[in-house]
């Protein structure tokens, strides 16, 4: 598939996000927040939700977090947010940053595995605990699963705290820090990782 044919799916896909209705969150809303970057990248990023910027602007990761993670994949990785694409499970802010419910995750995953099919990566990074449980069914808490990669169908996963964890607790920072130092590691070799029978199925 072209570049061309990928950005085209791409938006046709992000078009009929915007006039979804599936699920309450269409209903408090202020854009639909589908996903940025390039239509061909190598690694792809997945967190949980828009937050209050996002839902203002319509783009993911353009509040502090955001900021936090461009300047991370300038210092850590040498690389900008255009190289990479950036998403979230869910494509509407939940009313004050609530968690995701099971309900609302499970109703918007399709746009998430359709943007994967097309861009067809070869690392996902997900951002904290939802990203992480969605995309490996794997229920362990992020802070046992990070820098762990785990392979699911022709691809790996690749667990990282979210960068708003260095944010809310100043002593995570570090750490969110050597999961990129380890992520970079990880890009360069790749280890031989078999996918495990009970790991949730892509498409």
């Amino acid at each position: 598939m072209t570049l061309d044919d990928k950005a085209k799916l791409l938006a046709e896909l992000g078009n009929v996000a915007q006039g979804c209705t599936a699920c309450d969150l269409s209903e408090t809303r202020t854009k639909v927040v589908f996903g940025s970057g390039s239509p061909e990248a190598r690694v792809m990023f997945v967190g949980e939700a828009p937050g209050y910027n996002e839902d203002i602007q319509g783009e993911p990761f353009v509040g502090a977090a955001g900021r936090l993670l461009d300047e991370l994949l300038k210092e850590m990785l040498g690389i900008t947010r255009d190289e990479v694409y950036i998403g979230n499970v869910l494509k509407c802010r939940p009313p004050e940053n609530r968690d995701p419910t099971v309900t609302e995750i499970e109703t918007c995953k399709p746009f998430l595995m359709k943007q994967i099919e097309i861009i067809s990566p070869v690392f996902i990074c997900t951002l904290g605990n939802f990203a992480t449980r969605t995309l490996t069914g794997k229920r362990e808490g992020i802070s046992k699963l990070r820098r762990k990669p785990i392979r699911v169908g022709d691809l790996f996963v690749f667990p990282m705290f979210h960068p708003a964890a260095a944010l809310h607790r100043g002593d995570l920072y570090d750490d969110v820090r050597k999961d990129f130092e380890e992520l970079q590691r990880f890009l360069d070799s790749p280890p031989q990782i078999e996918a495990e029978p009970s790991q949730m199925e892509l498409f």
